[in-house]
């Protein structure tokens, strides 16, 4: 079993525990089924043992998670400032799930550097952290978040691990993070923690039936449009996209989370190695970027798109254009031939 959680530090987090009152668990921008899936599975643990703790996240999340026990508890920044400022002032402990660089808080960036004394905490599986916590735990080897949450607890306290609540969110997160095991999902580790999880007594069958035959007619329509009339398939370079425009979008009466998974079905088709999902915003277009074999989209989308994340999953952004930034992004691929043969 993969030692994700030193000793040394598990014994600091129990003991910062110890002496902490009020803890608040901290998400990513656009958080996804990683981020509240551990965050819910770390706060339902934290209750148990006693704790003042609450979830924030910076803004909302897509309904398909909105079933997951403990939902109606989390605050949303940009919906409930006042008391969220007021919440993250009064903590003992943050906990930051999910990032690792600051700026992925947005608005509570400034709030959490200037106005927390509260001990701070990284529980996250990306890579090249920036150093803003007191206690780390980063791993890129772990599948997810929530893995990495599974085995603090289990480092804390086992036997909390046989609750159902707090095994429904981890599993979630896993299996979300890992697009069914599909990716990110090599290790021996995260099957182990899966096996026990599923020990617990979780109905894994519902759950994925909750998250992913969960959405809307119009969501099942703009993929068909998506996939018909908008996506491009590059055979020179192994590559396909899907770009859908901010009309296009209002058209199929787009919410938070419709389009996930778009970016994976580009994948299906023989040949292709590298997919892209295009979202023109009010103010940038979104970007999903998935690969085949060893094509470090992480790397790709943080030279050139202000993003980053795993080896084979991994998200940008850019302020140009929906047109210009598809035009950047075809004149690269010539770049990265050799990776995409």
């Amino acid at each position: 079993m993969m030692d994700f959680i030193h000793k040394s530090i598990s014994k600091e987090i129990e003991s910062a525990l110890k002496q902490a009152g009020n803890v608040v668990i901290i998400t990513h921008i656009n958080p996804d089924g990683d981020a509240i899936g551990s965050s819910l599975g770390l706060y339902h643990y934290l209750k148990s043992a006693g704790k003042a703790v609450h979830v924030i996240t910076p803004n909302s999340y897509p309904a398909f998670l909105h079933w997951l026990p403990g939902n109606s508890e989390i605050l949303e920044f940009n919906q409930a400032y006042a008391k969220a400022k007021k919440l993250i002032s009064e903590a003992d402990i943050l906990f930051h799930l999910d990032f690792n660089d600051p700026g992925r808080m947005d608005a509570m960036k400034d709030h959490v550097s200037k106005n927390s004394k509260a001990t701070k905490i990284l529980i996250d599986h990306h890579p090249k952290p920036v150093a803003f916590n007191d206690i780390e735990i980063s791993d890129i080897r772990a599948s997810s978040t929530a893995e990495l949450v599974f085995y603090l607890i289990k480092a804390l306290n086992g036997k909390l691990l046989t609750d159902r609540t707090i095994c429904e969110c981890l599993f979630t997160g896993i299996m979300t993070d890992t697009g069914c095991f599909s990716f990110n999902s090599s290790l021996p580790s995260t099957y182990q923690a899966v096996a026990s999880i599923m020990e617990s007594g979780i109905d894994k069958d519902r759950i994925y039936n909750l998250v992913y035959n969960n959405f809307s007619e119009a969501r099942m329509k703009l993929l068909g449009y998506g996939l018909d009339k908008k996506m491009k398939v590059i055979n020179q370079y192994h590559t396909a996209f899907i770009s859908l425009s901010e009309e296009e979008l209002k058209k199929y009466n787009f919410n938070t989370g419709d389009s996930e998974g778009f970016v994976n079905f580009p994948l299906s088709i023989k040949g292709i190695r590298f997919s892209a999902l295009f979202l023109e915003k009010k103010d940038h277009v979104k970007i999903s970027f998935r690969s085949h074999g060893n094509f470090p989209v992480n790397e790709f989308s943080a030279k050139h798109f202000n993003g980053g994340g795993h080896l084979n999953a991994a998200g940008g952004e850019s302020y140009h254009s929906l047109d210009d930034t598809i035009k950047m992004f075809i004149s690269l691929l010539p770049e990265y031939n050799n990776w995409l043969m």
